[in-house]
Protein backbone atom coordinates (compact mmCIF):
# COMPACT_ATOMS: atom_id res chain seq x y z
CA UNK A 1 0.00 0.00 0.00
CA UNK A 2 1.12 3.27 -1.37
CA UNK A 3 0.56 6.93 -0.27
CA UNK A 4 1.51 10.21 -1.00
CA UNK A 5 1.79 13.32 0.92
CA UNK A 6 -0.45 15.66 -0.29
CA UNK A 7 -0.10 19.71 -1.62
CA UNK A 8 -2.76 20.36 1.62
CA UNK A 9 -0.69 19.20 4.40
CA UNK A 10 2.59 20.95 2.52
CA UNK A 11 0.93 24.14 2.81
CA UNK A 12 -0.32 23.67 6.44
CA UNK A 13 3.15 23.81 7.27
CA UNK A 14 3.97 27.55 6.06
CA UNK A 15 5.96 28.48 9.15
CA UNK A 16 9.67 27.92 8.87
CA UNK A 17 11.33 25.27 11.17
CA UNK A 18 13.22 28.21 12.63
CA UNK A 19 9.72 29.47 13.45
CA UNK A 20 9.29 26.33 15.75
CA UNK A 21 12.64 26.58 16.97
CA UNK A 22 12.65 30.21 18.09
CA UNK A 23 9.29 28.89 19.93
CA UNK A 24 10.46 25.97 21.30
CA UNK A 25 13.93 27.41 22.47
CA UNK A 26 11.96 30.35 24.08
CA UNK A 27 9.93 28.11 26.15
CA UNK A 28 12.12 25.35 27.38
CA UNK A 29 14.62 28.27 28.22
CA UNK A 30 12.01 29.65 30.57
CA UNK A 31 12.53 28.22 33.91
CA UNK A 32 13.30 24.86 32.79
CA UNK A 33 13.86 23.23 35.36
CA UNK A 34 10.57 24.05 36.85
CA UNK A 35 8.85 22.86 34.25
CA UNK A 36 10.29 19.39 34.20
CA UNK A 37 9.31 16.73 36.75
CA UNK A 38 12.03 15.33 38.74
CA UNK A 39 11.24 11.93 37.75
CA UNK A 40 10.96 12.62 33.83
CA UNK A 41 14.03 10.42 33.57
CA UNK A 42 12.03 7.33 34.64
CA UNK A 43 9.26 7.13 32.67
CA UNK A 44 10.72 4.36 30.35
CA UNK A 45 8.00 3.94 27.16
CA UNK A 46 6.00 6.95 27.69
CA UNK A 47 9.27 8.98 28.18
CA UNK A 48 9.94 12.36 26.04
CA UNK A 49 13.10 12.38 24.10
CA UNK A 50 14.73 15.58 25.04
CA UNK A 51 15.37 13.41 28.35
CA UNK A 52 17.87 11.16 25.85
CA UNK A 53 19.37 14.23 24.87
CA UNK A 54 19.27 16.52 27.42
CA UNK A 55 20.52 19.70 24.81
CA UNK A 56 17.24 19.35 22.27
CA UNK A 57 15.88 20.87 25.47
CA UNK A 58 17.45 24.41 24.65
CA UNK A 59 17.70 23.91 20.97
CA UNK A 60 15.67 21.22 19.39
CA UNK A 61 17.36 21.19 16.15
CA UNK A 62 20.36 21.27 17.55
CA UNK A 63 23.39 17.97 16.37
CA UNK A 64 26.31 16.92 18.39
CA UNK A 65 28.10 16.65 15.52
CA UNK A 66 31.34 16.16 18.12
CA UNK A 67 30.26 12.43 18.79
CA UNK A 68 30.70 11.56 15.28
CA UNK A 69 33.96 11.56 14.51
CA UNK A 70 35.06 10.13 11.23
CA UNK A 71 35.28 6.51 10.78
CA UNK A 72 38.08 6.69 8.44
CA UNK A 73 40.01 8.41 6.47
CA UNK A 74 38.68 10.30 3.67
CA UNK A 75 35.22 8.22 4.69
CA UNK A 76 31.92 8.55 2.81
CA UNK A 77 28.56 7.75 3.52
CA UNK A 78 26.75 5.47 0.99
CA UNK A 79 23.37 4.31 2.72
CA UNK A 80 21.25 4.60 6.39
CA UNK A 81 18.91 2.51 7.53
CA UNK A 82 17.11 4.51 9.74
CA UNK A 83 14.48 2.46 12.14
CA UNK A 84 12.43 5.08 14.05
CA UNK A 85 9.32 4.62 16.56
CA UNK A 86 6.36 6.89 16.83
CA UNK A 87 6.70 10.07 18.64
CA UNK A 88 4.56 11.43 20.83
CA UNK A 89 0.81 10.02 21.35
CA UNK A 90 -1.74 9.69 23.44
CA UNK A 91 -2.58 7.04 25.96
CA UNK A 92 -4.91 3.93 25.11
CA UNK A 93 -8.25 3.16 25.79
CA UNK A 94 -7.34 0.61 28.18
CA UNK A 95 -5.11 3.24 29.92
CA UNK A 96 -7.99 6.27 29.41
CA UNK A 97 -10.58 3.91 31.42
CA UNK A 98 -8.13 3.37 34.46
CA UNK A 99 -6.95 7.00 34.75
CA UNK A 100 -10.79 7.85 34.89
CA UNK A 101 -10.85 5.57 37.68
CA UNK A 102 -8.20 7.13 39.15
CA UNK A 103 -9.94 10.49 39.19
CA UNK A 104 -13.16 9.45 40.23
CA UNK A 105 -11.46 8.47 43.26
CA UNK A 106 -9.40 11.26 43.97
CA UNK A 107 -12.47 13.60 43.17
CA UNK A 108 -14.55 11.40 45.66
CA UNK A 109 -12.52 10.37 48.32
CA UNK A 110 -9.04 12.11 48.78
CA UNK A 111 -9.57 13.88 51.86
CA UNK A 112 -6.38 15.56 51.23
CA UNK A 113 -6.25 19.45 51.84
CA UNK A 114 -2.87 20.43 50.40
CA UNK A 115 -2.49 22.56 47.63
CA UNK A 116 -1.62 20.61 44.89
CA UNK A 117 -4.20 17.93 45.44
CA UNK A 118 -6.71 21.08 45.39
CA UNK A 119 -5.27 22.34 41.90
CA UNK A 120 -6.07 18.58 40.86
CA UNK A 121 -9.99 18.87 42.11
CA UNK A 122 -10.47 22.52 40.89
CA UNK A 123 -8.22 23.16 38.20
CA UNK A 124 -7.10 19.68 36.42
CA UNK A 125 -10.15 18.13 34.56
CA UNK A 126 -10.06 14.68 32.66
CA UNK A 127 -9.37 15.96 29.50
CA UNK A 128 -8.55 12.17 27.95
CA UNK A 129 -11.42 10.75 25.65
CA UNK A 130 -11.58 7.11 24.72
CA UNK A 131 -11.24 7.98 21.31
CA UNK A 132 -8.03 9.54 21.73
CA UNK A 133 -6.63 5.46 21.96
CA UNK A 134 -2.92 6.28 20.97
CA UNK A 135 -3.53 8.78 18.59
CA UNK A 136 -0.37 10.95 17.31
CA UNK A 137 -0.33 14.73 18.97
CA UNK A 138 1.11 17.40 17.64
CA UNK A 139 4.17 16.80 19.79
CA UNK A 140 4.74 13.70 18.15
CA UNK A 141 4.19 14.98 15.12
CA UNK A 142 7.22 18.09 16.05
CA UNK A 143 9.02 14.88 17.46
CA UNK A 144 9.46 13.49 13.76
CA UNK A 145 9.87 16.88 11.69
CA UNK A 146 12.34 17.83 13.77
CA UNK A 147 14.45 14.60 13.87
CA UNK A 148 14.35 14.82 9.90
CA UNK A 149 15.94 18.00 10.02
CA UNK A 150 18.79 16.57 12.25
CA UNK A 151 19.05 13.61 10.48
CA UNK A 152 19.66 15.87 7.54
CA UNK A 153 22.46 18.45 9.30
CA UNK A 154 24.03 15.00 10.65
CA UNK A 155 23.99 13.46 7.21
CA UNK A 156 23.64 15.83 4.31
CA UNK A 157 25.40 13.72 1.83
CA UNK A 158 22.43 11.02 2.45
CA UNK A 159 19.32 12.69 3.09
CA UNK A 160 19.59 15.56 0.47
CA UNK A 161 16.46 17.26 -2.10
CA UNK A 162 18.54 15.71 -4.65
CA UNK A 163 18.66 11.96 -3.24
CA UNK A 164 14.87 12.90 -2.44
CA UNK A 165 13.59 14.07 -6.18
CA UNK A 166 15.95 10.96 -7.61
CA UNK A 167 13.57 8.55 -5.22
CA UNK A 168 16.49 7.30 -3.79
CA UNK A 169 15.19 7.62 -0.01
CA UNK A 170 12.18 5.25 0.32
CA UNK A 171 9.76 5.32 3.30
CA UNK A 172 7.79 2.40 5.23
CA UNK A 173 5.68 2.27 7.86
CA UNK A 174 3.36 0.22 10.08
CA UNK A 175 -0.05 0.78 9.36
CA UNK A 176 -1.22 2.43 12.64
CA UNK A 177 -2.38 6.12 12.26
CA UNK A 178 0.11 7.06 14.74
CA UNK A 179 3.01 5.86 12.45
CA UNK A 180 1.52 6.56 9.11
CA UNK A 181 1.11 10.50 10.96
CA UNK A 182 4.77 9.98 12.05
CA UNK A 183 6.08 9.05 8.70
CA UNK A 184 3.67 12.12 7.00
CA UNK A 185 5.49 14.59 9.40
CA UNK A 186 9.15 13.26 9.35
CA UNK A 187 8.15 14.22 5.58
CA UNK A 188 7.20 17.32 5.97
CA UNK A 189 10.18 18.62 7.74
CA UNK A 190 12.21 17.99 5.33
CA UNK A 191 10.23 19.29 2.64
CA UNK A 192 9.78 22.53 4.81
CA UNK A 193 13.78 22.33 5.31
CA UNK A 194 14.25 22.24 1.71
CA UNK A 195 11.24 24.50 0.83
CA UNK A 196 9.45 22.50 -1.24
CA UNK A 197 6.11 22.96 -2.29
CA UNK A 198 5.20 20.29 -4.63
CA UNK A 199 3.22 17.36 -3.82
CA UNK A 200 5.84 15.32 -1.82
CA UNK A 201 6.94 11.76 -1.40
CA UNK A 202 5.11 8.35 -0.81
CA UNK A 203 5.17 5.88 1.82
CA UNK A 204 4.89 2.39 1.60
CA UNK A 205 3.08 0.66 4.75
CA UNK A 206 4.71 -2.59 5.42
CA UNK A 207 3.24 -4.50 8.67
CA UNK A 208 5.29 -8.06 8.60
CA UNK A 209 8.39 -5.52 8.95
CA UNK A 210 7.18 -2.74 11.07
CA UNK A 211 4.95 -5.12 13.25
CA UNK A 212 6.25 -8.61 12.79
CA UNK A 213 5.01 -9.53 16.03
CA UNK A 214 1.57 -9.60 14.91
CA UNK A 215 2.68 -11.99 12.44
CA UNK A 216 4.35 -14.48 14.63
CA UNK A 217 1.77 -17.37 15.81
CA UNK A 218 4.51 -18.54 18.48
CA UNK A 219 4.98 -15.47 19.86
CA UNK A 220 0.91 -14.78 19.70
CA UNK A 221 0.84 -17.71 21.13
CA UNK A 222 3.31 -18.67 24.14
CA UNK A 223 3.70 -14.30 24.97
CA UNK A 224 0.92 -12.35 23.96
CA UNK A 225 -1.96 -14.62 24.82
CA UNK A 226 -0.30 -16.73 27.78
CA UNK A 227 -1.17 -15.00 30.94
CA UNK A 228 2.26 -17.01 32.60
CA UNK A 229 4.37 -15.02 30.12
CA UNK A 230 4.58 -11.78 32.05
CA UNK A 231 4.35 -13.97 35.46
CA UNK A 232 7.88 -11.84 37.08
CA UNK A 233 5.41 -8.91 36.15
CA UNK A 234 2.78 -9.96 38.05
CA UNK A 235 4.97 -10.73 40.97
CA UNK A 236 6.77 -7.46 41.23
CA UNK A 237 2.99 -5.86 41.19
CA UNK A 238 2.62 -7.61 44.70
CA UNK A 239 6.41 -7.58 45.99
CA UNK A 240 7.06 -5.23 48.60
CA UNK A 241 8.01 -2.09 46.60
CA UNK A 242 5.28 -1.67 45.09
CA UNK A 243 3.33 -2.29 48.70
CA UNK A 244 5.25 0.81 49.79
CA UNK A 245 4.43 2.55 47.11
CA UNK A 246 0.61 2.17 47.03
CA UNK A 247 0.54 2.55 51.13
CA UNK A 248 2.43 5.96 50.28
CA UNK A 249 0.30 7.13 47.54
CA UNK A 250 -2.69 6.44 49.68
CA UNK A 251 -1.44 8.09 52.89
CA UNK A 252 -0.91 11.19 50.38
CA UNK A 253 -4.24 10.87 49.01
CA UNK A 254 -6.01 10.37 52.70
CA UNK A 255 -7.48 7.43 51.19
CA UNK A 256 -7.86 3.69 52.73
CA UNK A 257 -4.97 1.60 51.90
CA UNK A 258 -7.28 -1.04 49.99
CA UNK A 259 -8.85 1.74 47.59
CA UNK A 260 -4.98 2.46 45.99
CA UNK A 261 -4.34 -0.95 43.92
CA UNK A 262 -0.66 -1.18 41.74
CA UNK A 263 -3.26 -0.32 38.60
CA UNK A 264 -4.76 2.88 40.20
CA UNK A 265 -0.88 4.01 41.30
CA UNK A 266 0.62 3.18 37.67
CA UNK A 267 -2.48 5.72 36.23
CA UNK A 268 -1.01 8.24 38.31
CA UNK A 269 2.62 7.63 36.83
CA UNK A 270 1.08 7.66 33.57
CA UNK A 271 -0.76 10.91 34.12
CA UNK A 272 2.44 12.82 35.16
CA UNK A 273 3.83 11.53 32.02
CA UNK A 274 1.25 12.09 29.74
CA UNK A 275 1.08 15.28 30.96
CA UNK A 276 4.43 16.17 30.52
CA UNK A 277 5.11 14.27 27.27
CA UNK A 278 2.45 15.96 25.54
CA UNK A 279 1.64 19.52 27.21
CA UNK A 280 5.41 19.76 28.58
CA UNK A 281 3.81 20.61 32.17
CA UNK A 282 4.97 19.47 35.42
CA UNK A 283 1.38 18.32 36.47
CA UNK A 284 0.10 18.54 40.25
CA UNK A 285 -0.20 14.65 40.02
CA UNK A 286 3.50 14.09 39.79
CA UNK A 287 3.49 15.48 43.70
CA UNK A 288 2.39 11.47 44.11
CA UNK A 289 5.45 10.49 43.44
CA UNK A 290 9.21 10.66 44.58
CA UNK A 291 12.45 9.73 42.76
CA UNK A 292 12.39 6.44 44.89
CA UNK A 293 8.67 5.61 43.61
CA UNK A 294 9.67 6.36 40.20
CA UNK A 295 12.49 3.80 40.60
CA UNK A 296 10.32 1.36 41.49
CA UNK A 297 7.77 1.98 38.75
CA UNK A 298 10.12 2.22 35.81
CA UNK A 299 11.38 -1.21 36.82
CA UNK A 300 7.80 -2.92 36.60
CA UNK A 301 7.77 -1.14 33.36
CA UNK A 302 11.00 -2.79 31.97
CA UNK A 303 10.43 -6.07 33.43
CA UNK A 304 7.25 -6.06 31.12
CA UNK A 305 9.52 -4.89 28.26
CA UNK A 306 12.01 -7.33 29.26
CA UNK A 307 10.08 -10.40 29.50
CA UNK A 308 7.18 -9.50 25.98
CA UNK A 309 9.45 -7.64 24.07
CA UNK A 310 13.46 -8.46 25.05
CA UNK A 311 15.21 -11.49 26.52
CA UNK A 312 12.88 -12.70 28.50
CA UNK A 313 11.49 -15.59 25.62
CA UNK A 314 13.49 -16.64 23.19
CA UNK A 315 10.97 -15.79 20.64
CA UNK A 316 10.39 -11.76 21.27
CA UNK A 317 13.70 -12.25 19.67
CA UNK A 318 13.29 -14.33 16.98
CA UNK A 319 10.14 -12.66 16.17
CA UNK A 320 12.06 -9.72 14.49
CA UNK A 321 14.06 -11.97 12.25
CA UNK A 322 12.37 -10.67 8.98
CA UNK A 323 13.24 -7.06 10.17
CA UNK A 324 16.75 -8.13 11.06
CA UNK A 325 17.28 -9.74 7.34
CA UNK A 326 15.61 -6.84 5.77
CA UNK A 327 18.16 -4.45 7.50
CA UNK A 328 21.17 -6.64 6.00
CA UNK A 329 19.38 -6.81 2.59
CA UNK A 330 19.63 -3.36 2.61
CA UNK A 331 23.03 -3.40 3.72
CA UNK A 332 24.36 -5.81 1.20
CA UNK A 333 22.86 -4.36 -1.88
CA UNK A 334 24.73 -0.85 -0.98
CA UNK A 335 27.95 -2.90 -0.62
CA UNK A 336 27.43 -4.56 -4.10
CA UNK A 337 26.42 -1.08 -5.85
CA UNK A 338 29.03 0.86 -4.52
CA UNK A 339 31.57 -1.46 -6.17
CA UNK A 340 29.64 0.14 -9.48
CA UNK A 341 29.85 3.47 -8.18
CA UNK A 342 26.28 4.29 -7.54
CA UNK A 343 24.05 3.46 -4.80
CA UNK A 344 20.26 3.21 -5.65
CA UNK A 345 18.92 3.58 -2.14
CA UNK A 346 20.60 5.68 -0.17
CA UNK A 347 18.05 5.94 2.87
CA UNK A 348 15.49 3.89 4.53
CA UNK A 349 12.99 5.90 6.86
CA UNK A 350 11.26 3.22 8.52
CA UNK A 351 9.03 3.94 10.89
CA UNK A 352 7.06 1.15 13.77
CA UNK A 353 6.64 0.74 17.76
CA UNK A 354 8.78 0.11 20.85
CA UNK A 355 7.78 -3.33 20.20
CA UNK A 356 9.42 -2.89 16.91
CA UNK A 357 12.47 -1.95 17.92
CA UNK A 358 13.10 -3.73 21.37
CA UNK A 359 13.38 -7.01 19.66
CA UNK A 360 15.61 -6.35 16.86
CA UNK A 361 17.67 -5.03 20.09
CA UNK A 362 17.50 -7.92 21.37
CA UNK A 363 17.95 -10.31 18.67
CA UNK A 364 21.48 -8.11 18.00
CA UNK A 365 22.59 -8.58 21.71
CA UNK A 366 22.39 -5.00 22.40
CA UNK A 367 21.45 -4.40 26.40
CA UNK A 368 21.68 -7.45 27.35
CA UNK A 369 22.48 -7.45 31.45
CA UNK A 370 24.21 -10.85 32.53
CA UNK A 371 21.61 -11.35 35.25
CA UNK A 372 18.14 -11.48 34.16
CA UNK A 373 15.65 -8.84 35.05
CA UNK A 374 13.17 -10.43 37.76
CA UNK A 375 10.58 -9.45 40.28
CA UNK A 376 12.96 -10.47 43.45
CA UNK A 377 16.08 -8.68 42.05
CA UNK A 378 14.81 -4.81 42.23
CA UNK A 379 17.88 -3.65 44.31
CA UNK A 380 20.82 -4.97 42.42
CA UNK A 381 19.38 -3.98 39.40
CA UNK A 382 19.71 -0.01 39.37
CA UNK A 383 22.94 -0.49 37.25
CA UNK A 384 20.96 -2.43 34.32
CA UNK A 385 21.44 -1.96 30.83
CA UNK A 386 17.81 -2.72 29.83
CA UNK A 387 16.36 0.56 30.45
CA UNK A 388 13.67 1.49 28.23
CA UNK A 389 13.69 5.05 29.56
CA UNK A 390 16.95 5.37 27.51
CA UNK A 391 16.39 3.08 24.64
CA UNK A 392 12.40 3.64 23.83
CA UNK A 393 11.49 6.98 24.34
CA UNK A 394 8.74 8.46 21.90
CA UNK A 395 10.36 8.94 18.54
CA UNK A 396 13.51 6.45 19.53
CA UNK A 397 15.57 5.83 16.91
CA UNK A 398 18.64 3.16 15.71
CA UNK A 399 20.62 4.05 13.07
CA UNK A 400 22.89 1.87 10.81
CA UNK A 401 25.41 3.82 8.77
CA UNK A 402 27.74 2.30 5.71
CA UNK A 403 30.49 4.16 4.85
CA UNK A 404 33.21 3.41 2.41
CA UNK A 405 36.80 3.55 3.28
CA UNK A 406 40.13 3.12 1.64
CA UNK A 407 39.99 -0.15 3.82
CA UNK A 408 37.09 -1.48 3.18
CA UNK A 409 33.32 -0.87 3.90
CA UNK A 410 32.51 0.35 7.85
CA UNK A 411 29.41 0.13 9.47
CA UNK A 412 28.09 2.55 12.52
CA UNK A 413 24.75 2.13 14.25
CA UNK A 414 23.69 4.95 16.51
CA UNK A 415 20.99 4.73 19.11
CA UNK A 416 18.80 7.92 19.32
CA UNK A 417 21.63 10.12 17.33
CA UNK A 418 24.56 8.75 19.59
CA UNK A 419 26.73 6.20 18.73
CA UNK A 420 26.92 2.72 20.59
CA UNK A 421 29.30 -0.22 19.59
CA UNK A 422 27.80 -3.71 18.37
CA UNK A 423 28.02 -6.13 21.30
CA UNK A 424 31.84 -7.72 21.30
CA UNK A 425 32.92 -5.29 18.84
CA UNK A 426 35.50 -2.70 20.26
CA UNK A 427 35.50 -0.48 17.49
CA UNK A 428 33.20 2.31 17.17
CA UNK A 429 32.48 1.84 13.61
CA UNK A 430 34.11 -1.67 12.20
CA UNK A 431 34.63 -3.47 9.59
CA UNK A 432 31.27 -3.92 7.48
CA UNK A 433 32.15 -7.74 7.17
CA UNK A 434 33.42 -8.00 10.76
CA UNK A 435 30.12 -7.32 11.39
CA UNK A 436 28.19 -9.71 9.29
CA UNK A 437 30.94 -12.09 10.67
CA UNK A 438 29.05 -11.40 13.90
CA UNK A 439 25.76 -11.85 13.19
CA UNK A 440 26.94 -15.18 10.60
CA UNK A 441 24.89 -17.61 12.47
CA UNK A 442 21.32 -15.30 12.20
CA UNK A 443 22.64 -13.82 8.66
CA UNK A 444 22.75 -17.59 7.69
CA UNK A 445 19.52 -18.96 9.92
CA UNK A 446 16.93 -16.93 11.88
CA UNK A 447 14.13 -18.09 9.40
CA UNK A 448 10.69 -16.58 10.43
CA UNK A 449 8.57 -18.98 9.45
CA UNK A 450 10.63 -21.56 11.21
CA UNK A 451 10.69 -19.62 14.41
CA UNK A 452 7.84 -18.36 14.45
CA UNK A 453 5.39 -21.55 13.74
CA UNK A 454 3.66 -22.99 16.29
CA UNK A 455 4.71 -26.96 17.64
CA UNK A 456 2.14 -29.45 16.64
CA UNK A 457 1.05 -31.66 19.21
CA UNK A 458 2.71 -35.13 18.78
CA UNK A 459 -0.89 -37.01 17.86
CA UNK A 460 -0.76 -34.71 14.19
CA UNK A 461 3.25 -35.85 13.93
Amino acid sequence: MTTALSKQSLLFMTFSLALTRFSYCSVANANVNSNIPAIANHFGTKGRYEEVNRYLINDILSVNKSILKPVCTNSTAIHVTAIIRHGTRYPSTKNIKIMQRLYDLVLNEAMNTDKWLKDIKTKWEMWYTDDMDGKLVEKGRDDHRHLAVRLATLFPSLISEENLRAHRIRFITSSKHRCVDSIVAFQEGLLNLWKVTEVGPSHKINDELMRFFDQCQKFVEDVENNQTALEEVHLFKASAEMKRVQMKMADQLQVPYNRITPDLVEAAFFLCSYEFAIKSLNSAWCNLFDETDAQVLEYKNDLKQYWKRGYGHDINRKSSCNLFHDLFNRLDQAAREIRFGHVSEAVSIQVGHAETLLPLLALMGFFRDETALTADNFDVQNGRTFRTSRIVPYAANLLFVLYDCSEGLRLQFLLNETPQNFPDIMHQAPLYDTVRETYRELLQGCNFEKECELSRPNSEL
